[in-house]
This record gives structure tokens, C-alpha cells and sequence, in this order.
């Protein structure tokens, strides 16, 4: 089993910055994917970034503002979030997969979620 739980969201105005904070407990369970997702009011949840096999990858929205980056030592994925846009303001969540199949960019590969964290970016 994975347990996932965010921390960190918050209100930020445009321009700045929030980090949020995955914990993961993992209990021998070999996971393939880590990413995080966001669900913005009416609209669909999207990927926002993951890491695979040591290597970070960005949806174009954020590339270049956002940061994934996992430390070992506290079990945590953290992604760090510049130059926040009122575009930003969703639920984020914090995902996993063991499957060791499909594609890290859709969240049907994940098969545990966290319970989400709030970013509300004003103008």
C-alpha cells in the first residue's frame, strides 16, 4: 500500500510563490511514477509534472516556473511553484503508480492519490 498526503497549498497573489509537500508512505511497494495533478473548477483534472526513473518531466503550462523534486531522507515530493498565474488556481494532488504500465502523463496509470491541497492565485 501507498499512502499520499499534500500539504502546502494556500493563497498566494500573482507573481508569487508556494511549495507544496507530498508525504509518501510506502509499504514494499516498488512505485514507477510520481506526479503531481490539478483539478481547476469545471474543468477536467490535468498532469502537471511526474518523476520517472530519475528524470522530471513538465506539462508546457508550467515548464519553467514549476519544480518537482523528491527527497529520500523525509519520503517527500515537493513541487515548487514561481511565478504563480491565476491560471494556477486548482486543487493539486499528489499521485502514484506501481502498475509498471502506461504512460506517466495520464492519470489512469496512477493507482494511489492523496486527498488534494488548494491554490488559489489572485490577480
Amino acid at each position: 500500500q501507498v499512502q499520499l498526503a499534500e500539504s502546502g497549498g494556500g493563497s498566494v497573489q500573482a507573481g508569487g510563490s508556494l511549495r507544496l509537500s507530498c508525504a509518501v508512505s510506502r509499504y514494499s511497494v516498488s512505485v514507477d511514477c510520481m506526479g503531481w495533478f490539478r483539478q481547476a473548477p469545471g474543468k477536467e483534472r490535468e498532469w502537471v509534472a511526474n518523476f520517472a526513473r530519475s528524470n522530471s518531466y513538465y506539462a508546457a503550462s508550467v515548464k519553467g516556473r514549476f519544480t518537482i523534486s523528491q527527497d529520500n531522507a523525509q519520503n517527500r515530493i515537493n513541487l515548487q511553484m514561481d511565478s504563480l498565474k491565476p491560471e494556477d488556481t486548482a486543487m493539486y494532488y499528489c499521485a502514484a503508480s506501481s502498475r509498471r504500465s502506461g504512460s506517466c502523463v495520464a492519470q489512469t496509470t496512477y493507482n494511489y492519490w492523496g486527498q488534494g491541497t488548494q491554490v488559489t492565485v489572485s490577480s
